[in-house]
């Protein structure tokens, strides 16, 4: 299957190829070349001059786990009944058949990160999956990320039943206590001969040994630029690979952010500074970060903002300073290099997954919608 007679947006050092088309097998995406395919089949799609851009992507969600219009019923996001528990898995909370979901095809958003929420200090691992399907196992496309939170959030959740952690030094300190036991426990296992000799399985441990080896990435919501201090100290002392997600004052310390090499999900912007930590947001955060060298993404932190909205939080990102290009690529290859899955998705480019939308005009233009969403190669919308 081919489209082609599109103007499309590669996302890769390719840039913007004016006239081209791109051939489909088996889902993925098998050649992108300029002008007209030598052959053209009954399948294949005339974009009529329309824009190819990769599907966009929300590198922070709480999609399909805190359900459209439910309140308790279809809230599976918190686990706050123990500040600290690694061992949740938001793919056990997820409903694929959440009406949102298909908000986000129809917008183009195509995979989104998925996350437990930030009650507790460490709420459990993330999901990154596509948009379309019925069963959250075979949308999965990485759970590589393991959700810690540091500000507001904890405090508030378990100041009102007094319990820690209160302040941000009991957040901070829970956090480095279950990581210093999944380090011990880590050794511990190593050093084992046998089985015999191996410690008591502990679940939380467990699952932050994938973070201590430096294969999932410690995704750190905070706002303030102390907390965002506070997830550099402990990835530091921890050699985490971190993400700051929220970042609300990053643009008041980037070269903060530029020597630790941490990356930054902004978002949300689409709303109003609804806590004391929101104060400094401002639509300029991801231009500022962009001209420090930092790589960002763009988020909707649904349900906080509407998942179809995404395309008008980039495009916010473009009044504060982003360059429209910027903008598309925060949503795109910028997001998938964040979650770990640019070899995946992201971009048009050979060996990608199909996960394509065409847009007859400015796919930032709060108006516009795609005409076609494709994810692995089959239209879903």
């Amino acid at each position: 299957m081919k489209i082609y007679n599109a103007v499309i947006h590669t996302m890769t050092d390719m840039g913007i190829i004016e006239n081209g088309f791109v051939s489909i097998e088996n889902g993925k995406i098998v050649d992108v070349s300029e002008g007209y395919p030598d052959s053209i089949a009954m399948e294949d799609i005339n974009a009529e001059g329309s824009i190819l851009l990769p599907g966009f992507i929300d590198a922070h969600t709480h999609l399909g786990i805190l359900e459209n219009g439910l309140d308790f019923e279809g809230d599976d996001c918190n686990e706050a009944s123990d500040p600290f528990t690694p061992q949740m898995r938001a793919i056990d909370g997820i409903n694929p058949f959440d009406f949102c979901f298909e908000e986000a095809r129809r917008s183009g958003v195509t995979a989104v990160m998925t996350s437990p929420g930030s009650a507790n200090a460490c709420g459990g691992s993330m999901l990154v999956m596509k948009t379309q399907g019925i069963c959250a196992d075979t949308m999965a496309v990485s759970s590589k990320g393991m959700k810690f939170a540091l500000g507001e959030n904890p405090k508030n959740v378990y100041n009102g039943r007094d319990e820690s952690p209160k302040t941000r030094m009991a957040t901070a300190a829970i956090i480095r206590e279950g990581l210093f036991k999944a380090k011990r426990y880590l050794s511990d296992c190593e050093a084992a001969d046998d089985d015999s000799e191996l410690p008591d399985f502990d679940a939380k441990c467990e699952a932050l040994i994938p973070l201590l080896k430096g294969d999932m990435k410690a995704h750190f919501h905070c706002h303030r630029a102390d907390d965002i201090c506070t997830a550099v100290r402990i990835a530091n002392e921890f050699h985490l690979d971190a993400v700051i997600v929220h970042g609300t004052e990053a643009h008041l310390i980037p070269e903060i952010l530029k020597d630790s090499g941490i990356p930054v999900i902004c978002g949300p912007t689409l709303c109003d500074r609804c806590k004391p930590e929101m104060k400094n947001l401002t639509i300029e955060n991801p231009a500022i970060l962009k001209k420090n060298g930092i790589e960002i993404a763009i988020c909707t932190d649904h349900t906080v903002i509407p998942i179809q909205y995404l395309s008008s939080c980039a495009a916010l990102a473009v009044k504060g300073g982003l360059s429209v290009e910027e903008a598309l690529y925060s949503i795109t290859m910028g997001a998938s290099k964040i979650l770990g899955t640019e070899n995946h998705m992201g971009s048009i480019a050979n060996g990608m997954d199909a996960d394509l939308q065409l847009y007859r005009n400015d796919p930032l233009d709060i108006r516009e919608d795609p005409w076609l969403v494709m994810i692995n190669g089959k239209e879903c919308f």
